[in-house]
This record gives structure tokens, sequence and C-alpha cells, in this order.
């Protein structure tokens, strides 16, 4: 599936959009320097799917700046990537903050089944690169953090399981041990959209290649989302958490009012998930990873002047050989600018 995506992106590189008003017309993206930074928030959780397990909550902060006079080591960068960034584009920088936590299907064994996932928390921070035109984005992102105990996955999922008089999740003593962990995800997508021939209506296709190495995930892949709405051009598909098909954290938009639905396939070759391997260096709960990884989500953006509202819902093929089904959990983001 990567090399398709990439042989599609180099078939249409060259391809300059203009302005459409009619049917199958490319839309064009102005890319009209941005002096507001975004900030937003992405809360992952299986119980939006009426599940607990696999993947089981997760959320990020983020913050992506302005692109309007960037500094001059940020423009130096992306300049000189020319194999991640687009040729004279726009670039922004962000940080972000997040927190996964993974369980097996079965929490109230205080001894886990050895096989079924491991318990698992993974607290990082990160920094990143980005920059587009009106057709390509480019990111790098470094992140680093914790895996294990240090990641305080047992504090918040049981911290929020009291609160709300749920059940606790028994086996957190038997999740991998501490290891600081360390990923680099650079990642390309590309946005066509064209006007539907119906005022205020258009539809787009967003591409995409991501490729991540590092101790926590090492995987390549790629995936395909398909838009309807209303200013396609405001971002690239909305964020998500890695190592789902992500889009932009921040939106540009060019009205005071639009939306879209979506939906969206990706395929991933995993050569390295240290909530399913385990440990790096040390002995320790695991299970037999499956290579190759799907996933299948949908859902609205909502986009005013200042604020984007986004819902997910995600399918996940079988990670691990012993699991039982495929994952399914719901995300919710907001974001606003400044």
């Amino acid at each position: 599936m990567l090399g398709v995506i990439l042989a599609l992106a180099g078939t249409a590189a060259n391809a300059q959009p203009t302005v459409g008003t009619h049917l199958g017309e490319p839309v064009r993206d102005t890319q009209i320097p941005d002096a507001r930074g975004t900030f937003s928030f992405l809360l992952d959780n299986d119980l939006f799917a009426g599940t607990d397990k696999n993947y089981t909550s997760g959320f990020q902060f983020d913050w992506r700046s302005p692109s309007y006079d960037p500094p001059s080591w940020v423009s130096a960068l992306t300049g000189r990537m020319s194999l991640i960034f687009p040729e004279g584009g726009t670039p922004r920088w962000g940080i972000s903050f997040g927190q996964n936590i993974f369980t097996p299907e079965d929490t109230s064994r205080r001894i886990p089944d050895p096989r079924d996932r491991p318990y698992a928390g993974w607290l990082f921070g990160s920094f990143s690169l980005a920059s587009y035109t009106a057709t390509s984005y480019g990111s790098v992102e470094l992140q680093m953090g914790i895996v294990g105990p240090g990641a305080l996955g047992e504090q918040f999922q049981n911290g929020v399981h009291r609160l709300r008089g749920f059940d606790l999740a028994e086996g957190w003593d038997h999740q991998l041990k501490d290891e600081f962990g360390m990923n680099l995800i650079v990642g390309r997508q590309w946005r066509w959209n064209y006007e539907t021939g119906i005022e205020g209506l258009q539809y787009g296709v967003v591409p995409s290649a991501t490729v991540a190495l590092g101790n926590v995930y090492t995987y390549a892949s790629g995936g395909m989302m398909v838009r309807i709405g209303s200013n396609l051009n405001s971002d690239f598909g909305p964020p998500r958490t890695r190592p789902a098909q992500s889009g932009s954290a921040f939106f540009q938009p060019d009205d005071n009012f639009g939306w879209y639905a979506f939906a969206g396939v990706e395929g991933r070759a995993v050569a390295r998930n240290i909530f399913l391997d385990g440990n790096t260096w040390r002995d320790g709960p695991h299970v037999d990873r499956e290579t190759l990884v799907g996933d299948l989500s949908a859902g609205v953006a909502v986009m005013f002047r200042r604020m984007r509202v986004t819902a997910t819902y995600t399918i996940r093929s079988r990670e691990f050989e012993t699991q039982r089904g495929n994952s399914q959990y719901g995300s919710v983001g907001i974001a606003f600018r400044f």
C-alpha cells in the first residue's frame, strides 16, 4: 500500500490547483500566512465503543505555532530537508504531551493471562516540525518518554474507575517494566480537493505515508482518507494518536464555518511494538505480534473561525496472534486558534 500511495503522489506532484467552481475542478488554497497558533486536546477511549481492553484510553495536548514570520532556524531546517518537506512549503513547529494505556481483555485477574496483551502505559512528550503547501504536507516528530510504572497508567486508569464507580483493573503489578522510550516519526500527506458542482460542497482525498523508528514503535504505513464537506483546505484531516493515520494538529479556516465527514483506511507493517513485544533489554510479559495491522476509521469535523471539533471511530485489526477479535475505540478532539 505504501508504494501505491507514493506512486499516486508522484503522478500529481506537478499539478497546480486552480480556482474551481464546477464539478471535478480543483479548489485553490491561497496559503495566507497564519498569525495564530493552534492548541488542541484529543481524548481516546474504548468506552465509546462499549469495550475495555487493548488500547483502552489515551489523551494528548498539542501546540502548533503560527506560520506567520517563522523563526529562521525552522525555515532553514524545513528548507533543507526536501525528501520530507515539500519545496516552498509554509513551516510550523509544535510540542505535544500525552499518555496511552493498554490492558488485557480480562482486567479482573490479578495474574494476567500470559496469552493476552500485557498491561502498559506510555507517557511522552514530543517536538515536531511541519511544512505544507496547497497539496502536500510533511512532518517530523521526535517522541521521548517512559514506558512502565513511571508512565502512571495504573494510577490514571484506576483513579478514573474509582471516580466513576467501575471495577478496578487488578493486574497492574505485572505491567511492563520502566524503560525510556524514543520514536522518530516521519510522515507525508497529499491533499487534493475538488468541487462537487453544488455550491459550498467539496470532496477530496488525502493519501498518507508514515515511517516510525524507535524502541517503542517501528513500522511503515500507507493510508487513504476521503472527505466530503466544506472548507476542506483548512487542514489535512483530524489529528490522531499514533500509530493511527493522523492529520494536522493545526487548522487554518478561510471561512467562518466549515465541516466535513471522512472515512479512512491505513495498513501498517510493524517491526516493533513494545506494548506487545515487551521490554527491549529486560525479560517480562509479551505476546506474539502480528506483522500486518489495518485500521478503518470514520468521523466528522466541524470548524469555526477559532475552533475545531472532531469525532472519530476506529476499528483496528488483530495486533497479536492470540487476540480475540479486533479493537475498537472512539476519539473526540477540540482545538482553538490563538
